[in-house]
């Protein structure tokens, strides 16, 4: 694998409903995580006193955050009303070279800022909201 510009990582969502997706316009970072909560079931019969984990026990999330500017009035107002209206819409994340993740995500929180010799800007977090596909490259 070769080294990848970080701008080709987009965060997108569903604009209307209809799996008509689009970027999150102005992003100048952007970033995913997965989780994995363990379920710890060790006992006093655990070989050598070593902590054992639940294979597939626990519960899975995926974080996405991003900052940028404004850029797109349709996608700037999308993910404004989505999170006054506190809905759940399909995201993808395009990881270049990678794959494609998809899902039901919240966005948990905006911030707005802006100084006054320079741009206004935004930063997004979203909560994966469901199950998540993911579709390789």
């Amino acid at each position: 694998m070769t080294v990848q510009n970080g701008k080709d990582l987009l965060i997108k969502v569903d604009m209307d409903g209809s799996g008509a997706f689009e970027t999150l316009a102005g992003l100048r970072a952007s970033r995913i995580s997965f989780n994995a909560q363990p379920v710890d079931v060790t006992s006093i019969e655990s070989d050598g006193g070593w902590r054992e984990l639940l294979a597939g026990g626990g519960v899975r999330s995926a974080s996405i955050s991003g900052s940028g500017v404004f850029r797109d009035e349709d996608t700037d107002e999308r993910a404004r009303q989505l999170f006054f209206d506190g809905e759940v819409p399909l995201f993808q994340v395009i990881i270049p070279d990678f794959g494609t993740v998809e899902g039901a995500f919240q966005i948990t929180s905006v911030e707005y800022s802006g100084q006054y010799e320079g741009e206004a800007t935004y930063e997004l977090s979203l909560s994966s909201a469901g199950a998540l596909t993911f579709a390789a490259a």
